[in-house]
């Protein structure tokens, strides 16, 4: 359970570091703004093709982030109980 853990930490903190640094650099217009990192990106779509890859993956790390933690802290151990009942069940 202890390795389930630190691979789940591992992933949020790994992406959550990732998609706050290409947050602040593409949703945060103003430091004095109380919306930094969730503020829209702006008009239009955004020039060039860093740019476009940055923002794409300031989205997918941030999913990652997300359902990596889950699947490490409730998936993968919900499911070893799952399998721990059925067989307890097909022993008895």
């Amino acid at each position: 359970m202890a390795d389930e853990f630190i691979k789940g930490l591992g992933i949020l903190t790994g992406s959550g570091l990732a998609w706050m640094v290409l947050a602040s650099w593409y949703r945060t217009s103003s430091f004095e703004s109380t919306k930094q990192l969730i503020e829209p990106l702006g008009s239009g779509a955004p020039e060039g093709i860093f740019n476009l890859m940055g923002v794409i993956l300031m989205d997918v790390f941030l999913w990652f982030a997300l359902l990596g933690a889950l699947t490490f802290w409730v998936l993968i151990p919900a499911g070893r109980q799952v399998m721990a009942a059925l067989q307890e069940r097909q022993n008895a």
